[in-house]
């Protein structure tokens, strides 16, 4: 919020006492003359509504779900061999982002890669929750930072040299949902995309 600066007291008593003096029929009488209010004008702030209870609580299931989903796709990552699409799914994997995630090992589980290392989401912000939705959802700005994981051979142990996707910090935008799982069952929050917007 930006304040008026305030005038200081030497000033402030100048004003005064200048405005009492001038006009004034008689010293230390008011002068009858009426004149308009002076009113100071108030600085407007924009009013950012507040989260509901249920809102925030969704915050969080989205949140806690982002990191869930995430990590159990390094973990498939990281043995592409002995990975199913089942954990994931339990974790909060969908819609779309489910299946890149599932191309992706598939992939390097063909190449005979696997992933060596820790990804770290290093922060989480709201950009926005809509729970009227029919699939109420909550979208996420995320930090991840990949500096301390790198993509290896399984029948060597040595880097794949690959060009411009280690060691980088990038910012993704993700939407979470909540929704009924495939086979049935009660809702949960599924992260359904998950997409790199720049460097964070």
């Amino acid at each position: 919020m930006i304040r008026r600066p305030l005038l200081g007291a030497a000033a402030l008593c100048a004003a005064l006492t200048l405005a009492a003096c001038n006009g004034s029929p008689e010293a230390g009488r008011p002068d009858p003359t009426p004149s308009a209010p002076t009113t100071t004008p108030t600085p407007s702030t924009p009013s950012t509504p507040a989260l509901t209870d249920e809102e925030l609580k969704a915050i969080e299931a989205a949140k806690a779900t982002y990191v869930a989903a995430r990590a159990a796709v390094e973990k498939a990552l990281k043995d592409p061999r002995k990975s199913s699409r089942e954990p994931l799914e339990k974790a909060g994997n969908g819609g779309g982002w489910l299946l890149t995630a599932i191309d992706q090992i598939r992939f390097e589980r063909e190449q005979g890669w696997y992933l060596s290392g820790t990804v770290k989401t290093t922060a989480i912000s709201v950009i926005s929750v809509n729970l009227g939705l029919e699939q109420p959802e909550v979208k996420l700005a995320n930090c991840i930072d990949s500096s301390a994981a790198k993509t290896l051979y399984q029948a060597t142990g040595k880097p794949v040299p690959l060009k411009g996707g280690d060691g980088d910090r990038r910012k993704f935008e993700s939407r979470v949902v909540l929704a009924p799982p495939a086979k049935g069952g009660a809702k949960m929050w599924f992260l359904i995309e998950d997409k790199v917007t720049g460097k964070c």
